[in-house]
């Protein structure tokens, strides 16, 4: 969709319009969407739909950056090898994801440093999942089971987002985060089907990730604020509890086979809804993981800081070298 020549700022934002052209405009956008079509960085958009975006994709991108740090921790302490090869490659490939999504966000024209700001100072979120520790090397196998798998579950159908950007980034990312979700399923069959004390450890950690990972698609839609609007705007194509239910059901067979239980006694087959029941999720500890108060919060961000303060002669280099190229090319 092509609907004005302005550039990334939309032409709302850059001049006046008279309530005419502005009328044509929003017609225009309404019509894409209608059609599936994309929404490009030099088409029109609302002001709300561009600000919804930069929400939704910084979030996104701080979450890939800040979910290394969980299983970084593991890399020094893999069992083989082997292991610590697939583990360093993961959390590589997370590194990267968050490079797609800050460049996608950039094209609204946001300065991937004041995302960065933001979420350093606190005003911007990443997923509350990243908030848990890693106690055991069973950790690293329940994230790529069920954290990877609630992520898959809920990007697949950002491939189809009406942003352009945003739409072509998660192609990527999809098939990079479904190798870590088999990487840790493989991880956590080879611990169930090993001794009984890597099959308990193996069942400790699934205990302990179950439920965060149900929290990761967000509140009911009854109390979530944006759900409804991004799925207007076909940002979102499902609702969180839609989201939810779908990975529940995914789940339920694959535990099976692991010779691991999910740790929820409310957990069965519905057969008048074609799909499980599950028990109640704790609705105050998403809450207060959000408001700071996780076990982990705070080591999460302070590390993010260092680790970015650590790094700042990388891109001072980088910016001298790139002007110098530009004086030579000049």
């Amino acid at each position: 969709m092509t609907t004005t020549a302005q550039p990334a700022a939309s032409a709302a934002q850059t001049s006046p319009l008279d309530e005419d052209a502005l009328a044509g405009l929003a017609a225009a956008f309404d019509a894409a969407l209608a059609a599936d079509s994309r929404i490009e960085p030099r088409d029109w958009m609302p002001d709300a739909y561009r600000a919804t975006l930069v929400r939704q994709m910084a979030q996104h991108a701080h979450s890939e950056i800040i979910g290394m740090q969980p299983e970084a921790n593991w890399i020094t302490r893999a069992p083989s090898l082997r292991r610590k090869a697939i583990l360093m490659a993961k959390v590589q490939d997370e590194a990267g994801h968050g490079l797609y999504l800050y460049s996608a966000a950039e094209t609204l024209g946001v300065d991937r440093d004041e995302l960065l700001d933001k979420l350093h100072a606190g005003r911007q979120r990443y997923s509350s999942i990243f908030n848990y520790p890693t106690l055991t090397w069973a950790d690293v196998g329940a994230i790529g089971w069920l954290v990877d798998g609630a992520a898959i579950t809920n990007q697949v159908p950002l491939c189809r987002c009406s942003y352009g950007p945003y739409a072509r980034a998660m192609v990527r990312i999809c098939k990079e985060e479904s190798f870590h979700q088999r990487q840790g399923y493989e991880l956590l069959l080879a611990l169930s089907r090993g001794t009984p004390a890597q099959h308990d450890m193996a069942q400790d950690a699934v205990n302990r990730w179950w439920w965060p990972s149900l929290m990761m698609f967000g509140p009911p839609d009854d109390e979530s604020a944006h759900s409804a609007q991004s799925m207007a705007w076909k940002i979102k194509r499902h609702s969180n509890d839609e989201l939810r239910q779908r990975f529940v059901d995914i789940c339920v067979p694959q535990a099976e086979v692991l010779g691991l239980t999910l740790p929820d006694p409310d957990l069965r087959w519905n057969e008048s809804r074609g799909a499980h029941d599950y028990g109640p999720i704790d609705w105050t500890e998403f809450q207060e993981v959000l408001r700071g108060n996780g076990p982990c919060n705070e080591q999460r961000l302070e590390r993010r800081k260092a680790a970015h303060e650590r790094g700042a002669w990388v891109r001072e280099a980088a910016t001298a070298y790139a002007a110098k190229h530009r004086e030579e090319e000049a």
